[in-house]
């Protein structure tokens, strides 16, 4: 398994443990960035899909926060850019 396929499972593991989401999708990026400033930290580029009963009755910039803090010490280093989308069960159905 490559580096990059163990900081996805990490992240991923990360998220389920914290979430315990109806879905949690987890894609790297970062090869789409090479040549970036950030690449050369070694930091890679993430997208995250979450649906969990936790952002029910939360605002966008609060659902952000919650997956910042669950990462907080990846984004340090091993993370340098995360898009995310986070959802509660009814809006995903929609």
């Amino acid at each position: 398994m490559s580096a990059a396929d163990t900081r996805v499972q990490r992240i991923t593991e990360r998220l389920t443990a914290t979430f315990t989401p109806q879905a949690c999708l987890v894609e790297d990026e970062s090869a789409l960035h090479a040549g970036h400033a950030g690449a050369a930290s070694g930091g890679g580029h993430y997208r995250v899909r979450l649906v969990s009963d936790l952002f029910e009755g939360k605002n966008r910039l609060n659902r952000h926060r919650l997956v910042y803090d669950c990462l907080s010490d990846l984004m340090q280093q091993e993370i340098h850019a995360l898009a995310i989308v986070a959802l509660s069960p009814s809006e995903a159905t929609n």
